[in-house]
């Protein structure tokens, strides 16, 4: 009994100092039953050490969540246990990617391919395929003689070039749906036990757990950012309202806050401002329904939102270049429509004063341009315009569309413009003949309908401004008589004609207009080159005849002629030049003019 004590006591002495297994074998071989006791309780000591191996792994990864900073630390802390407390040559993860249909590597610990780290799977290949497809924990004890997953070349090269074999793939399960795959793998073939498998599918909890949290920081940064966003784009919307500004710094506030493209359009479609790459003009219908709404719309690859005040459309807010938007970003992009509603009220508002402003200093400048010349110099001053500076005098006239909308149109391109004589009148800086034509096509293409518009000038002052208005109306109305609708022309270019079908005829003007520098000529230097004129087309050009009228040399009739020349223009002589010279020369005889 004594010996039988001495084998028992030996064996518990190897069990308290942890032999193997093998030790306390070759130990208790002459006591069978002690020695199986024996082993059983050192299987039970192991399994306990091992277990409590595994809790303190998970406990301590749980620590990392709670401390979570970077989440890939965590991924690799993760893969690196699963690697140690299984035992296995290599351990990775990986993730998918939804958007692009693929698998790819986040993480591996023991992986010396470089094929195999950089490897792209797939949705539904290799054995993660069936992993993500079934939902559960799949093993494979040798990879290459297991069919029942689908292999491909990609997969199974980068498989061969790790030296892989025994592979135990777990979900990352996230709400339902498999987002990745935790794997430990040998590199000889391995059958894993069920503890195995759960040690494994926790630490892949584990794993979820922080990339849920990482997408979660990510989400309250982006929010907090967005947030913090919303309150610089408010201050700096309520500054820009507070001054004074305009719809361009609107756009250009709101797309460097939104990191994006913004246009501004008015009702019609047509652009206001933008900034950054100009988007195109929204649908119309994508802009009813964001009226409709009240929110912003998607449409075109675009953000719409409209602009209105009440139920008045004011016109339309276009975001591009933006992918997606959090809700904050997409109430600041709304927030921005209703300011730039108040500033184009504002901007109506103070238009409509500065036109009825201007539209006063137009009424005095034409019906009583001598009662005070320097009160309106001074008012046309305080509104930017110089009368000293000449300008052409330009009235326009349109069948189709309304005064009010007509003048709007033209106040883009005049200094001054107004509703006067119940027609738009402009003063323009510029050639007269140059600008009514440029003039007439700008309205006509603004107002989709024809334009008319006869000029004069330049003038210089109240009073040759009044005369140069009274000159345009008349051109008008010579245009409209010729059938010239949607077509531009001064005083000047009709020559006669204008006199002619202009009501109230100015002839004394057409006479300056026509001959007034050979008229001055004379005056000042007591000659009669008019005289000259008439016997020259009297005779009808010809030289010998008109020196025998006169009764000078011929010599002497060449020489003013070219004196003429120099006055009038090379071109006096050609036929349409020459028939108005002949009609003013008849006018001024007639009328007894001598200079107009």
């Amino acid at each position: 009994m004594i010996g039988v004590d001495d084998d028992v006591l030996r064996l518990l002495d190897l069990l308290a100092g942890g032999a193997s297994s093998e030790q306390l074998a070759h130990a208790g071989a002459a006591h069978p039953k002690a020695t199986e006791l024996a082993l059983r309780i050192h299987a039970t000591l192991t399994a306990h050490r091992r277990r409590e191996a595994e809790l303190t792994a998970l406990f301590d990864t749980a620590s990392d969540l709670a401390r979570l900073r970077d989440p890939d630390a965590v991924l690799r802390s993760i893969v690196r246990r699963a690697r140690t407390l299984l035992g296995a040559d290599v351990s990775y993860l990986s993730l998918n990617d939804e958007a692009a249909g693929r698998t790819y590597m986040r993480v591996t610990d023991g992986c010396v391919s470089p094929l195999f780290k950089e490897v792209i799977l797939g949705m539904g290949e290799g054995l993660g395929g069936l992993v993500a497809q079934s939902a559960r924990p799949y093993a494979t004890p040798d990879y290459f003689r297991d069919e029942r997953f689908l292999h491909t070349k990609p997969i199974d090269d980068a498989v061969r070039d790790e030296g892989l074999a025994g592979i135990l793939g777990v979900p990352l399960s996230l709400g339902g749906a498999v987002i990745g795959v935790l794997y430990a793998s040998d590199r000889t073939p391995r059958e894993f036990t069920p503890d195995e498998v759960a040690l494994l599918s926790s630490l892949a909890d584990h794993a979820v757990i922080a990339l849920d949290n990482a997408r979660l920081l990510d989400e309250i940064s982006s929010h907090s950012a967005a947030m913090h966003r919303a309150e610089e784009a408010h201050d700096r919307l309520m500054d820009l309202v507070l001054r004074g500004g305009d719809v361009p710094e609107v756009a250009a506030a709101v797309a460097d806050v939104l990191r994006g493209s913004i246009g501004l359009f008015d009702a019609a479609g047509e652009e206001l401002a933008h900034a950054g790459t100009a988007p195109p003009a929204p649908d119309p219908e994508v802009v009813a329904l964001s009226r409709s709404t009240g929110r912003s719309v998607s449409g075109g690859g675009s953000l719409v939102c409209a602009v209105q005040a009440g139920p008045e459309l004011l016109g339309s807010m276009v975001l591009a270049g933006r992918e997606a938007l959090l809700d904050a970003d997409r109430r600041l992009f709304e927030r921005a429509a209703v300011v730039t509603a108040l500033l184009l009220l504002l901007r109506r508002s103070v238009a409509k004063a500065e036109d009825e402003v201007r539209g006063e200093l137009l009424t005095d400048l034409l019906t009583a341009p001598d009662r005070n010349p320097g009160a309106l110099l001074a008012r046309a001053e305080r509104l930017g315009v110089d009368l000293t500076e000449p300008h052409a005098v330009l009235v326009a006239h349109a069948e189709s569309v309304s005064r009010a909308r007509l003048a709007v149109a033209a106040a883009r391109h005049a200094a001054l413009a107004g509703i006067h004589a119940e027609e738009v009148v402009l003063l323009v800086r510029g050639d007269p003949d140059v600008v009514a034509a440029r003039i007439a096509e700008a309205l006509t293409a603004a107002t989709d309908t024809p334009v008319t518009v006869g000029a004069a000038g330049p003038a210089r002052g109240p009073a040759a401004i009044a005369a140069a208005h009274a000159e345009a109306v008349r051109c008008l109305r010579a245009l409209l008589a010729l059938g010239r609708s949607g077509e531009g022309a001064s005083a000047g270019g009709l020559g006669f004609l204008g006199v002619l079908l202009g009501e109230r005829g100015d002839l004394t003007g057409f006479v300056r207009r026509t001959l007034g520098p050979v008229l001055d000529y004379d005056e000042r230097r007591g000659t009669d080159l008019i005289g000259t004129l008439h016997a020259y087309f009297a005779a009808g050009g010809n030289l010998t005849r008109a020196k025998e009228a006169l009764h000078v040399h011929v010599n002497t009739v060449v020489q003013r002629l070219d004196r003429i020349a120099t006055l009038l223009g090379d071109d006096w002589q050609e036929p349409g030049r020459a028939l108005e010279i002949q009609l003013a020369l008849r006018v001024q005889r007639l009328t007894g003019r001598r200079s107009g």
